[in-house]
């Protein structure tokens, strides 16, 4: 069983928009996997069989509610299918890099059952906030029964 995706990879993007993916992702991810919108301004990759289980809890929303529809449109309509490379590179979608904010440097990093594709200034600002939080984030946590 996969421990998880994890880490912290920085790269760039290329003229062409092609990112390679860091070898210790790739194994878990696959030689195909899906790229869409995130939230908090990143992108998100899932391997398939991820993909997969978000897809069915997607398809359990409700159509008739509204921000059940919305968050369908915001994920669905965003994805894309990406494929390695010989080289180990995927190509990211201009729409998405838009979206993301991503012009060329960019923070490759693991969050257990995806990847998060950052810009990289936009990841070192968030990540240098989260830090400067934790004590109160994980007091949050507990509330929700969530200890450390």
């Amino acid at each position: 069983m996969s421990s998880g995706l994890k880490g912290q990879f920085n790269h760039s993007v290329d003229a062409k928009g092609r990112l390679i993916i860091p070898t210790k992702l790739r194994e878990q991810l696959g030689e195909t996997f899906v790229v869409t919108k995130g939230l908090d301004g990143c992108l998100y990759g899932y391997p398939n069989d991820e993909w997969d289980l978000f897809e069915e809890k997607l398809k359990k929303l409700p159509i008739q509610n509204k921000k059940a529809r919305q968050t369908k449109h915001f994920f669905i309509a965003g994805a894309t299918d990406c494929e390695l490379d010989s080289q180990g590179r995927i190509l990211l979608p201009q729409v998405l890099r838009d979206f993301a904010g991503i012009t060329k440097e960019v923070a490759v990093v693991g969050n257990v059952e995806r990847i998060e594709i950052w810009d990289r200034e936009k990841w070192d600002n968030r990540n240098l906030e989260i830090a400067e939080n934790m004590d109160d984030i994980v007091e949050d946590l507990e509330e929700l029964g969530i200890e450390f």
